[in-house]
């Protein structure tokens, strides 16, 4: 582990004096994220309901949004911007193959289910 944390978040653009201002500072992010979050949800503006790349894209947003969050929390809060960065390699890329996996899955069950409702009768037999 680095003998000093960095105290900076958005690659630098903001820097803080103290580790309690920097805590302050991811906090106040991920609330800023969140309240747009949230915004978004209530309003789902009439711009953002066309599609791109078969989802809505108010949907890729939302995703997109809960990606940058996750990020500051494992950076910020699991100290993972003190680790040396072959763990850093590990733990991001474990967890990218891991979702991708899942993704992958849940699209061949999803068209599978889709196809039978769609259908009437089983198309595989397991």
């Amino acid at each position: 582990m680095a003998d000093a944390h960095k105290l900076e978040i958005l690659r630098g653009l903001v820097k803080f004096k103290s580790n309690t201002q920097k805590i302050w500072g991811v906090l106040v992010l991920l609330s800023i994220i969140t309240a747009v979050e949230v915004a978004f949800g209530i309003y789902k503006p009439e711009s953002l309901m066309s599609k791109f790349i078969g989802m809505k894209l108010l949907n890729w947003i939302f995703i997109i949004l809960t990606i940058v969050k996750a990020y500051y929390i494992t950076w910020d809060f699991m100290h993972m911007r003190d680790e040396t960065k072959a763990l850093r390699r590990m733990v991001v890329w474990t967890a990218v193959f891991l979702i991708c996996y899942l993704i992958f899955i849940l699209l061949q069950e999803g068209g599978y289910i889709e196809s039978v409702y769609s259908s009437g009768f089983i198309k595989k037999d397991f």
